[in-house]
């Protein structure tokens, strides 16, 4: 009987603890990524995914996710396991013109086709999002507010409170002269 209660006051423990720790489930997506591109067939793929079934891989991947990986990235707001730190894509910009962008702990760097550096960097204590260029300089973009808006520093040496969304994303385009306005008669 007093296993039972024991036992009871750790389910419901667990249940208070860890509710709404809803994270990314890195571990699993790895798993699961990882089984989708194995080989190039779809049918050995398929297979392997049901003999890490039946080793319950998947199972104790998920379990491990909800009770350790997912808790700790609810309270902290990092997931080890599902960090894509080192990881390089090509990206085409709106010049047209190919960027390599590599996740890195705090931000990303990017890379144009001359070689040319430039990190965009996150800094979670103050909630700031900054420019790094390759001499050192550091410009201050923008705030995050804990309202859903955020500070922008703009060019001209002015700040302005915007909301994070596309009406916000405009005022800032035309605040800091990358709009337009057209009138026709």
């Amino acid at each position: 009987m007093i296993k039972v209660k024991k036992s009871m006051v750790c389910l419901m423990a667990s249940v208070l603890l860890f509710s709404s720790c809803i994270g990314s489930f890195g571990l699993f997506n790895k798993v699961l990524d990882w089984n989708k591109e194995a080989t190039s067939s779809k049918f050995v793929n398929e297979v392997l995914f049901i003999v890490l079934h039946i080793i319950p891989v998947y199972e104790v991947c998920g379990v491990v996710d909800v009770l350790v990986l997912n808790t700790v990235e609810f309270w902290t707001g990092d997931n080890p396991i599902a960090s894509n730190v080192g990881k390089t894509q090509k990206v085409m910009g709106s010049d047209g013109k190919m960027y390599a962008v590599t996740n890195l702990k705090d931000g990303y760097e990017i890379k144009n086709e001359a070689g040319e550096v430039v990190d965009f960097k996150f800094d979670k204590s103050e909630k700031v999002w900054s420019l790094q260029t390759q001499d050192g300089t550091t410009v201050k973009l923008l705030k995050v507010k804990d309202n859903n808006t955020a500070e922008v520093y703009l060019p001209n040496g002015k700040n302005m409170e915007v909301s994070m969304d596309n009406l916000g994303l405009y005022q800032v385009r035309m605040a800091a002269g990358n709009g337009m306005y057209f009138a026709a008669r």
